[in-house]
């Protein structure tokens, strides 16, 4: 059958093509994407083409299919998988699948399957590894951020705390106590926010900086004192662009004795040293932040490692049961991963806004494989509905619902704009 994808065929060498997808296997199933959300993983695959750890070396004689947080319906189900999933049901994917010790990714390795497609091909090992997740939430939408929620839940998850004198490790943020979310005010620190608000084991106090004031604002917007109160967290967001000694400014104001849990968000030395300077005794500091600088080196303090027991961790990406517990509190309607998107496209958009991902505001990108649609920010809908009643529709359920996207702007997007 055709399909329509965003292939990656060279450094910096992303094309939309039409081409015919083969029969499927035996060990194999087919499915029709609706929805992927971009990651600047993606960007950076693009850039380096077979540089890349997770793309073949011979990516332009079988060029791979780029996106691998996507959702969307099974359509045809191999033989060996019949008993286990059906046609028709709603599915997102778990990427990384470290097959056999290799690093083979949907998104980044598969001639023929990846997200930003209207259709592709699962292979035997996405099933064999427990990869295919069934979502019965209401939009695509959610199951496709359920990967960068995943991201943000393997981190809470890797933290880990001592008692004095004792080396036994007790996994996970500290409950009770004191977080700050450094650099945080993009998607994945709003992610890493909603999800610390809403676990058993919340912080009573979480701070985040960013120096990005639109951001923050949206911050602010998001997370209002009067929700705040009712999940008994205390949420400050701080700019902190004209600070001088921004630890030591953050410390004064907020947690005198330092911060139980730190996450940076940027991969920039200052930050990441500002992000050790705020630690506590028993602090745990996870840089979160994928560099792309192999040499990217910042201070820390070593007579704090020594005496009061700081650390640090870094975590990329979550594995499966990571993802499973993103879905499941989707579900249930605990998180709404919503706060992560600003805009959405079609697939048309797609190859474009994968290149341009650091020059480009907001939050995720999401993209609807089977419409044409220039790349929109939420906040454009109400300006363009005074010439297109359905962009009006859709900015009206925008803000019914707090500003953010959903389920029912999604059933409306799909139900109203050409599909391929």
């Amino acid at each position: 059958m055709k399909a329509t994808a965003v292939r990656l065929h060279g450094a910096n060498d992303l094309r939309l093509d039409t081409f015919e997808l083969p029969p499927i296997k035996d060990d194999e199933i087919l499915v029709k994407v609706v929805s992927d959300t971009i990651c600047m993983s993606t960007y950076k695959c693009a850039i380096l083409g077979t540089k890349h750890k997770r793309v073949h070396p011979d990516v332009a004689e079988h060029p791979a299919i780029i996106g691998h947080e996507f959702a969307g319906d099974i359509v045809q189900v191999g033989a060996k998988w019949k008993d286990q999933f059906e046609p028709g049901m709603k599915f997102t994917s778990q990427p990384a699948l470290n097959y056999k010790g290799t690093m083979f990714s949907p998104g980044y390795s598969y001639e023929y399957c990846g997200g930003d497609a209207t259709y592709c091909i699962l292979p035997h090992e996405v099933m064999e590894l427990g990869c295919l997740l069934r979502y019965d939430g209401d939009g695509y939408f959610e199951a496709s951020l359920a990967e960068p929620m995943s991201c943000c839940i393997g981190a809470f998850h890797a933290c880990f705390h001592t008692k004095m004198g004792s080396y036994v490790h007790s996994m996970g943020v500290k409950r009770g106590g004191k977080m700050a979310l450094v650099a945080a005010a993009g998607p994945m620190g709003l992610g890493a926010l909603t999800y610390a608000v809403h676990i058993d084991n919340r912080p009573s106090l979480i701070v985040l900086t960013d120096i990005n004031k639109e951001r923050l604002a949206r911050a602010r917007k998001l997370f209002p004192r009067e929700e705040q109160q009712k999940l008994g967290v205390r949420i400050e967001i701080v700019d902190t662009s004209a600070m001088g000694d921004v630890a030591k400014e953050i410390r004064a104001a907020y947690a005198p004795d330092g911060f139980d849990d730190v996450f940076c968000f940027a991969p920039i030395a200052s930050v990441i040293e500002t992000a050790g300077d705020l630690l506590g005794r028993d602090g745990c500091l996870n840089f979160f932040a994928g560099p792309t600088d192999k040499n990217l080196h910042a201070p820390l303090n070593f007579y704090d490692v020594h005496y009061n027991a700081t650390h640090v961790i870094g975590t990329t990406g979550g594995n499966t049961e990571d993802m499973k517990e993103s879905l499941r509190m989707t579900e249930q309607g605990i998180l709404d991963p919503a706060v992560m998107v600003t805009h959405v496209g079609g697939l048309n958009c797609a190859a474009e806004v994968t290149l341009h991902q650091p020059q480009l505001p907001g939050g995720k990108k999401l993209i609807y494989t089977h419409i044409d649609m220039p790349l929109t920010a939420l906040e454009e809908f109400r300006g363009l509905g005074a010439k297109d009643a359905r962009c009006a529709a859709i900015a009206d359920i925008i803000d019914a619902h707090n500003g953010l996207w959903s389920a029912e702007a999604e059933r409306y997007l799909l139900s109203h704009w050409k599909q391929g």
